[in-house]
């Protein structure tokens, strides 16, 4: 393990104690066991430190993900449940869901939505989920961060229950992603 490594798992145990807004260099460098002049060289601020949090962390849910949902042919059932799967590990886990603290700027959602990192595997995931060859660019960018929005939102203001998400990512979330190829839920009306 490395020393970054170290560092980063002692900010995700403070994360856990606390939001994570509310944790300080200094608090990460003892926690880490070293001086502010190692956790400098390895981060040289805050955001550098938050930054590499954040893409570590995006890079597990992400494999939690495919775990969870790769087998999925129904590409609206992959969405629901990729989602539901986002925001259930996100809540589970103290340290990530400080990042979305209701009691402090909740700092999560501006992390997520200028992490290149997370745009860019929201962006493959949306690809994954139909055929959007015919698709632009930045159409598959603007779905990308649409999610992205609606994540924070459930993570900041959730539904009643996981069957209250999954009916409204159904109903408002999976026409958006998906166009044309969204399957309608039954209790939805047709055109």
């Amino acid at each position: 393990m490395t020393a970054a490594d170290r560092i980063l798992d002692a900010a995700e145990r403070l994360f856990a104690e606390r939001d994570a807004a509310s944790v300080g260099m200094n608090d990460i460098a003892k926690a880490a066991g070293c001086s502010r002049a190692t956790l400098y060289r390895h981060f040289d601020s805050r955001d550098t430190l938050h930054t590499a949090y954040v893409h570590r962390e995006a890079q597990r849910l992400y494999r939690v993900l495919a775990e969870q949902v790769g087998g999925m042919a129904d590409p609206t059932q992959r969405l629901i449940e990729g989602t539901v799967t986002a925001l259930r590990s996100v809540r589970e886990n103290p340290a990530l869901s400080s990042w979305f603290a209701p009691t402090a700027r909740p700092i999560g959602g501006e992390w997520a939505a200028r992490s290149e990192v997370v745009k860019a595997m929201v962006e493959t995931f949306v690809r994954s989920l139909g055929d959007t060859d015919d698709v632009d660019g930045d159409d598959v960018e603007r779905r990308a961060r649409w999610l992205v929005r609606v994540l924070t939102s459930l993570l900041l203001f959730p539904g009643r229950d996981d069957d209250d998400e999954r009916a409204m990512l159904a109903e408002f979330v999976a026409p958006v992603v998906l166009g044309e190829s969204a399957v309608r839920p039954a209790s939805t009306p047709g055109p």
